[in-house]
This record gives C-alpha cells, sequence and structure tokens, in this order.
C-alpha cells in the first residue's frame, strides 16, 4: 500500500517479508487473534493489506503508552479483538518449522517494543473470522463489521478493480466520462420510478432514473461521439438475489457505430477486465446465438453455455402417438419439447411425483417421464410405438440410467418450464463446469405480447432500432405484424446471467414517433414523455448504438459471490430496506408540510 509514513504506520501489517528482516516498522491496525504461550503472547494485527504476526516477550521492557499499568507484558492481557492499536517493532525470521506459508508475510515477525491502544472495542455481534456462518440480517446490520471480513475486503477490492479496468480501457477507446442528471423526469415504462418531490414546485416530482438512456442519446446528438459513465440507476421493483433498488451500471454509447462495432468494443472491455482481475485470457471473438435459435435450445435468452442438455422438439414424434395431452398440446398450436434428466433413471416414484410438482409450480400443467434402463419405463409407454420412443431416446442422446423429461403446452410455458428444470438438473448432477462462458444473444424481437395489458411492449425499450428491413415495413405504413419485427438489439450473458444489454437506436424523428405509437401510446402521450428527445431527433442525430454492463451482477460472478449485496458496500435487503440505517424511515411532518404533502397512511414503522 502506498502511502506517506506518519506516526501510524510506515508499512501495511500484509506488506513486511523476509527482506524486512532486521529492520524496525511501525505498524496500525486491528487486533485479529492473541496466542498465550506463558512467556510469549503472539497477537495477529491485520489492516487493508493482510495481517502480520506480532510477539509481546515477557522479559522485554517496553514502553506502553496511555495505559494505566506499568508492566508491559500485563498490557498485552488487556488486548481484546478489534481493538485498533499502533506498535513499532523490529522484523525478525520466524525460528524455524514455525512459518505460515498460506500467508504472504509468513516467514516474520513482529517483535513489540512499544504500544499505543488507538481505540477500544465492546464485544463483537459476530465473529470475523473467514470460516465463520453469519446470518444475513447481522450481516447487514453491521456491516462496518462485516465489511472486515477478508472475503468482503476482498470484494470490494475487485470491484475497484473493475472499475478501474473499465475506465483504462475506455479512455483509451477515446471515451468520455460524463456525469447525467439523477433528478430527473418520470417516463414510466417498465419498472416503476422512485419519485422525489419537488419544494420548489408543489404537487409535481423529478424521478430517480432508471438509465441514463434518454440523456446518453442525447449526449450523441450533442457530438460527445463516445460517452461512458458509471451510474447508479434506480427501479422500485421486486428484488431478488441479483437485484437491488439502487444498482450500478457501466455505461457506454457511440456514435456512428453499427452493432458489430459495439460487440467488438465491449468484447475488448470484458477480456480487458478479466485479464487485469483474474489473469484469465478471456477468447474472442464471443460466440454469437440469435434469440430465435437460443429459445429453441435453451428455453430463454440468457442460457448458460457451460453444458449441454439442450431442449428437443418433439412434435413430430409426438404426432405419431395417441397421448391425448401431447396431441391436445399440438393441435391447439402449442409445443412439446424434451429435456435429458441425466442419471435420474434411478428416481422413486415419490421423488417423480415432486419433480412433477416442481414443473406444475413452474406453470406447467404436469410433467411426462420415460427412463431408460435395459428397457424403457413409464406409465404413458402404451401410447408410444416402440420405434417412436427410440428415435425420443436417440435425439435426447439418451443412455441406460438416464430419464425422458416432456413438457407440453403453449411455447412460452414449454420454454420457461423446462428452461429452468435444465438448470436445477445440471446443479444436482454437478455437471456444470467452472469454466466462464460468455455468449452474445442477437436479433431480438423489436416486441412482445404483454397479455396483463393486452398490448405489444418494446423488449428492451421502445428507443430500439429495428431492423433496416422492418423499418422499411414500418415507415411504408403496411399491415404490419408486430410479433414479427426484429430489432438491433444485443444482450451479453455469462454463465446464465445477463450481464450487459444494448441496442443500435432510433436516430429519426418519425421513426421514432411511429414506434411509439406501435405500442400504443397516443401522440400526445409521447409528446409528454419524450417530447425532448423526440425534438433533439430533428436536428441533426447520428446514427448511435451502446450497452449498459450490469457492475455488481459482473462482479459477483468474477467473485463467486451468492448475491450481488456481497458485492455492495451497504445494500438493501429484499424488501428494500437498510437494517443499518434503518431506511426507509418516516420524516418530520414539516418536511412533508414543505413539500405539500398529506400521508393517508397509517402512522407506523415500515417493516425490515
Amino acid at each position: 500500500m502506498h502511502r506517506i509514513n506518519n506516526k501510524y504506520r510506515d508499512i501495511g501489517c500484509g506488506e513486511i517479508d523476509v527482506t524486512y528482516a532486521g529492520k524496525e516498522v511501525t505498524m496500525s491496525g486491528w487486533v485479529f487473534r492473541s496466542r498465550d504461550h506463558g512467556g510469549l503472547i503472539f497477537c495477529d494485527l491485520r489492516d487493508r493489506t493482510g495481517v502480520a504476526q506480532l510477539v509481546f516477550s515477557h522479559g522485554d521492557t517496553g514502553k506502553v503508552s496511555e495505559l494505566p499499568v506499568p508492566s508491559f507484558f500485563v498490557a498485552q492481557h488487556k488486548l481484546k479483538a478489534e481493538y485498533v492499536i499502533t506498535i513499532k517493532g523490529d522484523v525478525r525470521i520466524r525460528p524455524e518449522g514455525t512459518e505460515n506459508p498460506d500467508i504472504a508475510t509468513g516467514g516474520v515477525e513482529v517483535y513489540v517494543k512499544e504500544l499505543k491502544i488507538l481505540s477500544e472495542s465492546d464485544a463483537l455481534p459476530f465473529q470475523l473470522d473467514e470460516h465463520i456462518e453469519i446470518s444475513e440480517a447481522n450481516r447487514l446490520k453491521y456491516r462496518y463489521l462485516d465489511l472486515r471480513r477478508p472475503e468482503m475486503l476482498k470484494n470490494m477490492v475487485t470491484r475497484h478493480k473493475t472499475c478501474k479496468a473499465v475506465r483504462d480501457y475506455l479512455d483509451d477507446m477515446d471515451f468520455l466520462e460524463i456525469e447525467t442528471p439523477v433528478l430527473t423526469k418520470s417516463t414510466p415504462e417498465g419498472a416503476r420510478d422512485y419519485l422525489v418531490p419537488s419544494r420548489m414546485a408543489p404537487g409535481c416530482f423529478y424521478a430517480l432514473p432508471q438509465s441514463p438512456q434518454l440523456f446518453k442519446q442525447l449526449l450523441m446528438v450533442g457530438g460527445m461521439e463516445r460517452y461512458y459513465q458509471i451510474v447508479r440507476c434506480f427501479r422500485d421493483e421486486d428484488l431478488r438475489a441479483d437485484r437491488q433498488p439502487e444498482f450500478t451500471q457501466i455505461d457506454m454509447e457511440m456514435s456512428y457505430a453499427g452493432v458489430d462495432d459495439v460487440i467488438i468494443l465491449v468484447e475488448g472491455l470484458i477480456k480487458n477486465i478479466f485479464k487485469y482481475i483474474k489473469g484469465e485470457e478471456l477468447p474472442t471473438p464471443i460466440e454469437r446465438l440469435p434469440y430465435d435459435e437460443a429459445m429453441e435450445r435453451f428455453g430463454n435468452d440468457k442460457p448458460d453455455m457451460r453444458f449441454g442438455l439442450e431442449l428437443k422438439d418433439m412434435a413430430d414424434l409426438a404426432s405419431l402417438s395417441s397421448f391425448k395431452v401431447f396431441l391436445d398440446a399440438l393441435s391447439s398450436g402449442g409445443r412439446v419439447k424434451g429435456l435429458l434428466g441425466k442419471n435420474m433413471a434411478g428416481l422413486s416414484r415419490r421423488e417423480i411425483d415432486l419433480l412433477t410438482a416442481d414443473a406444475q409450480a413452474l406453470g406447467a400443467k404436469g410433467l411426462a417421464w420415460i427412463k431408460v434402463k435395459d428397457t424403457f419405463e413409464s406409465p404413458i409407454l402404451k401410447f408410444f410405438p416402440e420405434d417412436v420412443v427410440r428415435q425420443m431416446a436417440d435425439r435426447l442422446d439418451a443412455a441406460p440410467g438416464d430419464m425422458m423429461l416432456f413438457v407440453a403446452d403453449k411455447e412460452h410455458v414449454v420454454n420457461d418450464v423446462l428452461s429452468r428444470m435444465r438448470l436445477d438438473i445440471a446443479k444436482k448432477q454437478n455437471i456444470i463446469p467452472s469454466n466462464d462462458k460468455f455468449v452474445w444473444i442477437t436479433d431480438f424481437p423489436l416486441f412482445e405480447w404483454n397479455e396483463e395489458d393486452a398490448r405489444f411492449q418494446a423488449i428492451h425499450h421502445p428507443f430500439t432500432s429495428p431492423t433496416d428491413e422492418d423499418i422499411a415495413h414500418i415507415m411504408g405504413g403496411s399491415n404490419i405484424d408486430l410479433s414479427k419485427l426484429k430489432s438491433k438489439a444485443y444482450d451479453l450473458v455469462l454463465n446464465g446471467s445477463e450481464i450487459g444489454g444494448g441496442s443500435i437506436r432510433i436516430h429519426n424523428s418519425e421513426l421514432q414517433k411511429q414506434v411509439l405509437k406501435l405500442i400504443g401510446m397516443a401522440e400526445a402521450e409521447a409528446e409528454e414523455r419524450f417530447g425532448f428527445l423526440l425534438e433533439a431527433l430533428k436536428y441533426g442525430a447520428p446514427p448511435h448504438g451502446g450497452l449498459a454492463i450490469g457492475l455488481d451482477r459482473l462482479v459477483m460472478l468474477m467473485t463467486g459471490a451468492q448475491s450481488i449485496r456481497d458485492v455492495i458496500a451497504f445494500p438493501k435487503t429484499q424488501k428494500a430496506a437498510c437494517p443499518l440505517s434503518g431506511a426507509p424511515s418516516h420524516v418530520d411532518k414539516k418536511q412533508l408540510r414543505e413539500l405539500y404533502i398529506r400521508l393517508n397512511v397509517p402512522d407506523e414503522k415500515p417493516a425490515d
């Protein structure tokens, strides 16, 4: 750790090695562990750089500052876990046989000559040892203690280094780091906005940005050409392990760029990050998989490509059976797909019933199965000619000891259920390799059908450009099948998690108006929500596109953390609460009056 020498330390605890033998050092940090060996007391001193072993000898006549007792040895017994101390001492080579090869400082120890207690500590609510299991509620309530744990320090360092790698790479690529507003206009389309009342404009509200989307497009109109920002974004949505109400994006936008330009640039960025953080040489170019193919083979648009177990269409073979469940699905326009249950032929009937219940909980009407042993076993075999069953097994690459699983339903139900089961099976059978595997998903549909609202909506956002062919259809005014329109959108997926998404944007005002109209937005509403963008596009907007990478999710995957909460210094719970600070909380009624707000809710504290 590079620092200016001062009275507290001239070297970090984790920086001493055999080259410092015979030298005097001054170090500061937390007392981690103490061990009394009779004539000697050993104490591990920890700071951000690592751990050093201190030695206090009964025979030494050291100087103790600001302690009520004169005896240096007795003073050591007053040192407790997490006391903050400063010491001065001599570095010595450890006696042969006492070295610790697991830590960088394991070949030396420091014989203490002077000690000063800077701060005492109460008994901790939990131990900070690396392998101690701690409830997340306690970890978040005492986050400042949790951050002292080695794995949390490692996560924060990795996050910092990732940001540094991003800035270094994009600076070399002539990008400008430009901040965009945090208080902006509410343009709800997708997740809910967080609203901020304005005291200066009674009854009006700002919104915290879900992304800098409109502003980064305006920066392209403004001639900045290459913009990036490591930016905080806010979405009021239901949370899970990889979501937070406030999160961080690596946001980029380029003028005069097509799909290939953005993809090649981002591949260079990811390659740079992995080299700097993990020392891995990421192979490029990264595989590209069209959306339709991803859905057909894996059932979702963020497939884990590290293992097989691909979904297989069984419509042709199902139609040769007399199995009513399959035939009804096909006659109503649905799908029948199969999935290989690797090494699952040994499941009991009860275990299969539980598996079926899981499929039903995911939306399927049921789950058909055929065990592959020396012969086939299943209650549905009577509906299938034997040669058809063998063709099913060949298509799924099923071998003795496996089980074939089938779902028949609407296409989206079949894909969703089997894609989830694919991951569950791979995890339970421990067949997912530890290596990292990226894939680009390209050629997304422009729109998707929202059954709840009974309308089409943009898959990414309504500023995504259609393909050139579909632009001609849209602007030509002919009858358009919205479900068939394609976009210039692309997602970057790592190990089954989407870590980035982007698109080439619409840079023509009339086309943008037409796309908003296609998703049911009246001209007046479009003007109210996005008028400033539509106006800007009239004044010579260059073609442009970009991408945003989820920093939290990327760091989570690189560190192997189980949740993005483990890579954020002060995260929220799944109820969007902060146990440390008590947010969200009630505010003084005077503050509400200043904002012209009157509450119509019970006056009680929000749940944690």
